[in-house]
């Protein structure tokens, strides 16, 4: 295996449903836990997924997708419903749209390593959507009681619960120039942007939907540039406008996951010698 979430190449389509519900929802969201096991038995589903391109069959998407047309989180008699009536809408917009999840609360898991790191860094992110984790300086953090403040004061508060010898830092990175990398630049200042991310979050995680609000309003008072590319084919350009005097940093926090072991591979490799 080795695919994209949601979809591993050697699986059926019902088969991927199945993994879904029970590797990755059970235990987050019974609410979709439910609806991916009704589609992997539903055979008009299933059908209206086998005639989308493959890597637009993702759970991720498909519930998305329903639930930005929908207004609200779907279930199986109003995705049915939806299927049968709008389904040429529902598949615009699988089609238009990708799952870019943008979790701010990722950053807690970043600055620990990156404040490692001599600095000031200039930090690259590919798969950067929105641009909400590359504002690790300006979020604020809890790990476990202790606090950084960063250097937005309205910012979201990131909870992290250390476990094991993790070097926390006295302060957040010091960042000196930052851009993202996506195929498909997401804007925080766009409604529809915005109402997609939200779109994303899974029933039962209103925790969620709080940070990502508090996040893109940080993120609209402190824009990152995100420029339009490939991770393969445009990283290096933007490498080479990293201002001299900075520590050039390239990290993720969740694209490798939706492409194929070979470009993982062919990513690796790139950034190393860009190092």
């Amino acid at each position: 295996m080795g695919g994209m979430i949601g979809h591993e190449s050697d699986l059926s389509i019902s088969e991927n449903y199945w993994r879904f519900a029970h590797l990755e929802a059970a235990g987050r969201s019974p609410a979709y836990q439910e609806l991916a096991e009704f589609v992997a038995e539903n055979t008009t589903i299933l059908q209206f997924l086998g005639r989308l391109a493959p890597a637009k069959r993702q759970p991720n998407l498909l519930f998305a997708a329903a639930r930005y047309i929908l207004g609200e989180p779907a279930n199986p008699d109003s995705l049915t419903k939806l299927i049968d009536e709008r389904g040429v809408d529902l598949a615009a917009i699988m089609y238009e749209r990708r799952t870019q999840t943008n979790e701010a609360a990722r950053c807690a898991i970043l600055v620990p390593a990156l404040a490692l790191i001599p600095g000031p860094l200039a930090l690259i992110e590919v798969g950067a959507a929105a641009g909400l984790t590359l504002l690790v300086d300006f979020y604020n953090y809890d790990y476990h009681g202790h606090v950084l403040n960063g250097l937005d004061a309205d910012a979201p508060v990131l909870t992290c619960q250390p476990i094991g010898s993790v070097p926390i830092p006295g302060r957040v990175p010091e960042v000196g120039w930052r851009v993202g990398l996506d195929l498909n630049p997401l804007d925080p200042s766009n409604q529809a942007d915005v109402e997609w991310l939200s779109c994303l979050i899974w029933p039962g995680e209103e925790g969620r939907a709080e940070r990502l609000n508090a996040a893109t309003a940080t993120a609209r008072r402190h824009p990152a540039q995100i420029c339009r590319g490939d991770l393969l084919d445009d990283l290096a350009g933007l490498a080479a406008k990293v201002p001299a005097g900075l520590t050039l940093v390239i990290y993720h926090t969740a694209v490798l996951a939706y492409v194929d072991e070979a470009k993982r591979r062919a990513f690796a490799a790139l950034t190393r010698s860009l190092g």
